[in-house]
């Protein structure tokens, strides 16, 4: 059963104003976040297999932040083609690079990020799903699993939310599957 984790790019800095889009970095804040969450990711044995990570600056310093908290061996590509990639393209890059993997990371940018999940989602708590639709923080992650056996045959609203992490300074809030199925 693959597993799809789902993160937007922690924090960027507004502070250079003559800066590209593509090129702006993390602030201090996603400097911190990023960690948090790779420290959580491997906390919960949910290190993936393999990260598919928009080449935009913000996205490979969110990378960059979390990997130190990764072990193992982990199969990285970044792409341009999920830089303010939609559901459309972000779902065409998960079937392409899925492979073989178990559990694949896409690390990308709102409003794609979120269209991508609400568009994977068919199930899972309400509070996860409603939360998702609400607002998709920097730094947020979702994890979906999917009932197909291969990346190339997952479709739309055939996932099913296990955990939706936000930062919060140093600590995450996280809804989870478990917490409201008990």
């Amino acid at each position: 059963m693959p597993r799809l984790l789902l993160l937007r790019h922690a924090k960027s800095s507004w502070d250079d104003t003559s800066a590209d889009d593509f090129d702006r970095p993390l602030n201090a804040r996603g400097r911190m976040a990023a960690p948090v969450m790779g420290s959580h990711i491997a906390a919960h044995g949910l290190a993936p297999d393999r990260i598919l990570s928009s080449s935009a600056r913000r996205a490979r310093e969110t990378l960059a932040g979390m990997l130190p908290h990764l072990d193992g061996d982990i199969d990285i590509r970044l792409t341009r083609d999920l830089y303010f990639a939609g559901e459309d393209r972000t779902i065409d890059q998960i079937r392409a690079h899925g492979g073989n993997v178990a559990t694949l990371m896409v690390i990308g940018h709102n409003p794609g990020v979120q269209e991508t999940a609400l568009a994977l989602l068919g199930d899972g708590p309400a509070t996860i799903l409603e939360s998702l639709a609400a607002k998709f923080p920097t730094a947020g992650l979702v994890v979906i699993d999917f009932p197909a056996m291969k990346w190339v045959d997952i479709e739309p609203k055939t996932g099913r939310a296990v955990a939706f992490l936000r930062p919060r300074g140093r600590k995450l809030v996280e809804i989870r599957a478990d917490d409201e199925e008990a």
